[in-house]
């Protein structure tokens, strides 16, 4: 058994998933600056974003399996509190990296700035989901129950924001990026249940063929094993493109910014 092996498969899932939320925010920009009139919140569109969230935070529950088994493997952390801190230092830095995200778009675009998005989540979810890492059919419940709730949730709202990180909206919320503990969370729980169900032991339970050769996979791989910076540079580089392509005028940009 090779530890240091990724499983590539995992990698062109999560390249995929990255080529879809460049496709989904580059149409988002256009409708958003005025580029293009497009209707990115329902149909296909809309579908396409939630499909391209499922995949990504279904696969970050695979892969907390996936590099807790390995260390338990390797014998790194033995001590619980070990594992632990690995995980809490991990979502910390995630979760810091939404609060970068949530200053930019404060002041760029405060009228939709990001309060608690797809990063905050990310880092918070790292950490609650600790203590479920060796378990298989609760993260399956849980994962459904999570998703229940959050869509009972999503039928409210209150006066409030100070549960936005729950799945409670205040009246009128508007945001550009909006990922609340439920229902996602229970999306991280089934990505634990699948990595331990498909990959139990550090190793792959179902037949693939090995296209890790495949210059398609070498490609996507390539994508999703940096998917993290992908995509804290995207959207400014997509401003720059629609920029040099002559399509996004600054001024107009400056007129929608403020």
């Amino acid at each position: 058994m090779d530890l240091n092996q990724r499983f590539w498969e995992i990698d062109v899932i999560r390249g995929l998933a990255i080529v879809m939320m460049v496709t989904y925010h580059l149409l988002f920009d256009m409708a958003f600056f005025g580029v293009y009139t497009l209707d990115v919140s329902t149909g296909i569109l809309w579908w396409l974003a939630r499909l391209t969230a499922f995949m990504f935070l279904f696969l970050v529950g695979v892969s907390l399996v996936l590099s807790h088994t390995r260390a338990e493997l390797k014998g790194q952390n033995q001590e619980r509190s070990g594992f632990f801190f690995k995980y809490l230092k991990r979502g910390v830095k995630i979760f810091f990296l939404g609060i970068l995200i949530t200053m930019v778009t404060w002041i760029f675009i405060p009228q939709d700035f990001i309060v608690f998005g797809v990063l905050h989540f990310i880092g918070i979810a790292i950490i609650l989901e600790y203590p479920f890492l060796n378990k298989k059919y609760l993260n399956l419940i849980l994962g459904i129950l999570f998703i229940i709730l959050g869509l009972i949730l999503a039928q409210f709202t209150v006066s409030y924001p100070w549960l936005l990180w729950l799945g409670l909206k205040p009246l009128g919320f508007i945001t550009v990026d909006y990922f609340p503990l439920l229902p996602w969370l229970g999306v991280v729980s089934l990505g634990l249940f699948a990595g331990k169900t498909l990959y139990q032991g550090y190793k792959r339970k179902f037949r693939l063929p090995d296209l890790s050769k495949n210059h398609f996979t070498l490609l996507f791989s390539f994508l999703g094993r940096h998917s993290l910076l992908i995509y804290l540079l995207h959207q400014p580089l997509i401003i720059l493109v629609l920029y040099l392509l002559g399509v996004l005028d600054l001024g107009n940009l400056f007129y929608f910014l403020n």
